[in-house]
């Protein structure tokens, strides 16, 4: 997922930054809750809720169905443009922070981040990002999706703040983190916008040229339905439901499966007729001993 790739990079560009010295620069507990927390439940809400466009409309447009067989949404295509996504994004995050908060003051009392704030702020803008990406991936929202998603970024202010309250014997180095040394500091919050902003604004720009140039089945009636274009232009309307007739284009993954269909099924017959031939011979031979 490119939400994995994001956040392992940063892990890794930071190595690379302290010559492999093994430290890592977010505290251990960041990496329990980013998985488990923090950025699974706005996932479970994207497969559960998420539709392109309606039930009845997917009965009225049977072209839509044409997509998986069409390997659209799994093609080589996509899969490589959301890891490049996920490399892009660890690559703003990372040097982003590191350079607004390595050796330079970001409070006015002269503060210089020391690696687990930095850390810390690191860690939040991969929230920010990830979860903004997930919600701009939506197309049709419902309550649930935006508890899930907002509430996730809420969840990590709030672990934060009162993780940081805990005896430093038990939160150690991120004591009273969000409170005294982030939250006071400006740099802080106009960096995660900074971060949200070049992480987004590519896929951003993705989404509009790929409606407006190459757009989808499901795109061009999701506007018909936004513009209510089937009560103006019937011709439009027409064609989409025609787009049922054409020849579907199978996938290359699904067409190397029918050659390997193919191929057994060819083997399992000439395994067959071996077997007949010489279950034949080995008659034929017992009958002429018999004879003999």
């Amino acid at each position: 997922a490119p939400k994995n790739i994001a956040f392992g990079l940063t892990l890794f560009y930071f190595e690379a930054f302290t010559g492999f010295s093994g430290q890592s620069i977010f505290n251990d507990s960041y990496l329990l809750l980013f998985n488990v927390v923090l950025t699974s439940l706005p996932v479970i809400s994207l497969g559960v809720f998420e539709q392109d466009v309606p039930s009845d409309v997917c009965l009225e447009f049977p072209a839509l169905y044409q997509q998986g067989p069409k390997n659209l949404f799994f093609d080589w295509y996509r899969i490589l443009g959301w890891m490049g996504n996920g490399v892009y994004a660890s690559i703003v995050i990372f040097t982003l922070n590191l350079g607004i908060f390595h050796v330079q003051s970001f409070r006015s009392d002269g503060q210089t981040a020391d690696m687990n704030a930095m850390g810390t702020a690191m860690f939040t803008c991969i929230i920010w990002a990830v979860n903004v990406q997930i919600a701009l991936t939506m197309s049709h929202f419902t309550w649930i999706q935006h508890v899930m998603i907002w509430g996730s970024i809420g969840a990590w202010y709030i672990f934060l703040a009162l993780y940081g309250m805990l005896p430093p014997k038990l939160s150690g180095n991120i004591f009273h983190m969000l409170i005294e040394v982030l939250a006071p500091a400006p740099i802080f919050w106009l960096t995660t916008l900074l971060v949200i902003a070049a992480t987004t604004l590519p896929y951003l720009f993705h989404i509009s040229y790929q409606r407006s140039v190459n757009p989808l089945d499901h795109h061009i009636i999701q506007e018909i339905k936004h513009f209510k274009i089937d009560l103006e232009d019937e011709r439009m309307w027409k064609r989409e439901k025609s787009k049922a007739r054409e020849k579907t284009k199978i996938g290359f993954t699904a067409r190397v499966d029918a050659k390997i269909r193919q191929l057994r099924v060819k083997l399992q017959r000439k395994h067959s007729v071996l077997s007949v031939m010489s279950g034949t011979s080995s008659n034929d031979t017992t009958s002429n001993s018999q004879q003999t």
